[in-house]
């Protein structure tokens, strides 16, 4: 097998045209180091009712509350509204939290906030809202926001922001800021422009804090709405496009997430139709199996064996939206889910801590397979006990694994010279110069096979690409795994396969010219980047 680098040379020699993609930028302005918080596999939980606040989940901020007491306008109308509110911010997260999650695998939190928490940064984002007037109630939580990051940061904790709360709210929920169920957002051009501007104006702020100080690397994005309920979806669609125009327009990299509606396939349909980047917007789906009738009427087993079965219509939806979402670029994370099942669900049940590990496992190991990353919802609740919601009842439990990704046996420092070692060797394990390794076999093998199946259809092929790209895939894994662990538990692994995939074609077609298979690069680099984890397992965990 003639050698990467040779035909490399040649390939440079023949003085082929260096191009890129049409409609893609040649470089996203990210650091190092916020390429691999962002684009790593986001083991993660919500950090729920800490700025937006649910009743079902914290009650004491609910106790001077006024009217129906469900919501954070309740709280903020209600007695000493200001203090209640910093005092719970101050309390229900602390640096102690962040070092227990990260003591176990968690490397991402989502923050759920409302537009309202950012009021410090513009006190006109409140004026003809419902939080008209309350400045002075929430002018304190953005501060207390920026220590969060800072904090997350010092565990190896990347964050995303949330917003859970827009003007008018986007769902009838009292998590969406006020206790009516009018849905106000939808139908009204001011608040939809208004989130817009909040959305500009929390952005803009927080390419400020990274761009000035690398505490704040550890920001992996913004998800523009929480759970919307759009009159129509073209409404939401015309919404999030404008939205994303505009945050692209303050920084063409920032990562955006978007909620899904539970309609998976037709969301994944919009962001591949999204223009040509190399930016990240990721689609994010909410799983719950607990609340509609045919919820309750379904088996604890049950639930767990449609998730567990490759086959079944869910995961094989799972499986088809990451397929169609990693080719353009972007990913799918579960942005909520739990380990609650209905009662009806466990009628019968003979061993029910054992059913609701299972149900867990089931979900871990579907998200594993084809999710960029997921979070658990929520994770504490003030009144201990209930293994369903709470992250850290589950795990203390038992029926949440006690760490979550890939575990070293080897100490971090012993282990980084390692990892840096073997990332040097790569490009010659590629090479197949090393064919007593088991690397260099599984580099072979992979090249093996894609020529041997290929060779049975007949066209034009360009094999060394693959081999191009399976070098690079390797590479990109291997520098997640040897991410600066903080104080994390477990490694960081690449999780927007497809997203740093596309980023590397463009740089491959800069240096060898454009090609029509290009798919050949982008296919080894996935089995690159599985073949290294592979490889890291075996000689590390």
């Amino acid at each position: 097998m003639r050698s990467f680098m040779s035909r490399l040379g040649h390939k440079r020699r023949s003085g082929s045209k260096t191009e890129s993609g049409p409609g893609l930028q040649e470089a996203l302005q990210e650091s190092p180091q916020q390429r691999l918080y962002r684009y790593r596999k986001q083991r993660g939980v919500n950090l729920g009712s800490w700025f937006v606040l649910e009743r079902w989940v914290s009650e004491s901020p609910f106790q001077g509350a006024a009217g129906s007491g469900q919501s954070d306008l309740d709280v903020a109308k209600g007695l000493h509204a200001k203090q209640v509110l910093e005092q719970h911010w101050d309390s229900w997260i602390t640096p102690s939290d962040f070092e227990w999650l990260a003591a176990r695998g968690i490397n991402t939190v989502r923050i759920p906030i409302g537009y309202y928490h950012i009021c410090a940064l513009d006190p006109s984002i409140l004026t003809r809202t419902d939080f008209d007037g309350l400045q002075h109630v929430f002018e304190g939580a953005w501060r207390r926001l920026v220590a969060a990051v800072i904090t997350a940061q010092s565990f190896g904790i990347g964050v995303l922001f949330d917003l859970h709360a827009a003007p008018g709210k986007q769902n009838k929920d009292s998590h969406s800021g006020t206790s009516s169920p009018v849905i106000s957002f939808f139908n009204s051009k001011f608040n939809m422009q208004l989130a817009i501007r909040a959305l500009r104006v929390l952005v803009t702020q927080l390419i400020a804090l990274q761009t000035h100080d690398p505490a704040f690397n550890n920001i992996v994005g913004v998800q523009l709405l929480n759970e919307p309920h759009p009159s129509s979806h073209e409404t939401l669609y015309d919404w999030y496009r404008e939205a994303i125009q505009e945050i692209r327009k303050i920084d063409s990299g920032f990562p955006i997430y978007i909620s899904d509606c539970w309609m998976t396939d037709q969301y994944a349909d919009f962001v591949a139709r999204l223009p040509s980047s190399l930016a990240l917007t990721c689609v994010d789906h909410h799983l719950y199996r607990c609340f509609t009738e045919t919820d309750i009427s379904t088996s604890a087993a049950q639930h767990t064996a449609s998730l567990a079965d490759r086959n079944a219509p869910f995961p094989q939806m799972f499986s088809r939206v990451a397929e169609k979402l990693a080719a353009s670029g972007s990913g799918l994370i579960v942005g909520e889910w739990s380990g609650a099942l209905n009662p009806g669900s466990l009628q019968g049940t003979a061993d029910e801590h054992q059913e609701r590990a299972s149900y867990i496992r089931a979900q871990l190991d579907l998200f594993e397979l084809y999710c960029a990353g997921s979070f658990f919802w929520t994770y504490k609740k003030e009144s201990p006990g209930d293994q369903g919601w709470s992250f850290r009842d589950a795990v203390e439990n038992g029926i949440f694994p006690e760490v979550v990704g890939m575990i070293p046996v080897k100490d971090y420092v012993g282990l980084s010279a390692d990892i840096n070692a073997r990332k040097v060797t790569a490009r010659n394990v590629t090479l197949g110069e090393f064919s007593d390794s088991t690397a260099a076999t599984s580099s072979l093998i992979f090249q093996g096979q894609h020529v041997s199946y290929w060779a049975r259809f007949p066209g034009h092929y360009e094999h060394w690409r693959f081999e191009a790209g399976f070098d690079q895939g390797w590479i990109a894994a291997y520098d997640f795994f040897a991410f600066d662990r903080a104080g994390q538990a477990a490694v960081s692994e690449l999780g927007f396969k497809g997203c740093i995939s596309k980023r590397k074609a463009q740089d491959h077609i800069r240096e060898n010219g454009r090609s029509s298979n290009i798919w050949e690069f982008e296919h080894g680099f996935s089995q690159g980047v599985d073949a290294a984890k592979h490889d890291f397992q075996h000689y590390y965990c």
